[in-house]
């Protein structure tokens, strides 16, 4: 329960600093002016560049479909009864992760780092939508299938995953694209999700029962 616990304060106070422009948000202008003062960086540059694209419907959204279909493959050879109940967590993750950014985007309404006011029906840059994408897509994806994965594989399937959800963020804070504290504020959402739903989804083999011991993201 550490985990989500954490998750959810920290996401409620940096919400309410985001809210009120509390003195909290002098952090991401600290880290913006040193992020700033390091570029520009011919390596670390495109890195930023690249791993910000990986945010980007396409490919996370088509990474999570294909895990969601694969997973499904191997759910049923192992013997799930449920073994299509990837495919609609896949589906359902790619639709829920636009109603979980775009309402608080709109209500938060926060300029960019840029500091270029929103024009009318402009989204605002609180919570980053890249770093959703990746952190839901990737994380999903990999859940799914550490599921009917051997421990080994599954870890570095959750690690994989990880990774690339916080290079994601940091190439975004890099690339001057989002404050940090919008990156934090989404993976703590993310985090939230995939500690629902590693907890709801079962476990192939066994007849589809949840299997006993630790999952490899809890």
């Amino acid at each position: 329960m550490v985990v989500p616990l954490v998750a959810a304060v920290v996401l409620l106070a940096v919400s309410w600093q985001v809210a009120v422009d509390g003195p909290l948000l002098s952090v991401d202008r600290t880290v913006r002016r040193a992020v700033l003062d390091a570029r520009p960086n011919a390596l670390l540059d495109p890195l930023g560049h690249a791993f910000s694209d990986l945010g980007s419907s396409v490919p996370a959204i088509p990474v999570l479909l294909a895990a969601g279909v694969l997973a499904a493959r191997w759910w049923r050879r192992a013997g799930a009864v449920r073994w299509w109940l990837p495919l609609p967590v896949a589906a359902l993750t790619a639709g829920l992760i636009p109603l979980l950014v775009v309402p608080a985007k709109t209500a938060f309404a926060r300029p960019g780092p840029l500091g270029d006011p929103l024009l009318p029906g402009q989204f605002g840059w609180y919570p980053s939508g890249h770093t959703a994408t990746a952190s839901l897509s990737y994380g999903v994806a990999a859940l799914l299938l550490a599921r009917a994965a051997r421990p080994g594989p599954g870890r570095w399937l959750t690690a994989g995953a990880s990774l690339l959800a916080l290079g994601v963020g940091a190439g975004l804070v890099w690339s001057d694209f989002h404050w940090l504290l919008d990156v934090v504020a989404s993976w703590c959402l993310a985090a939230l999700v995939l500690w629902a739903l590693d907890r709801w989804l079962p476990r192939p083999g066994a007849g589809g029962r949840q299997a006993s011991g630790a999952s490899s993201l809890r």
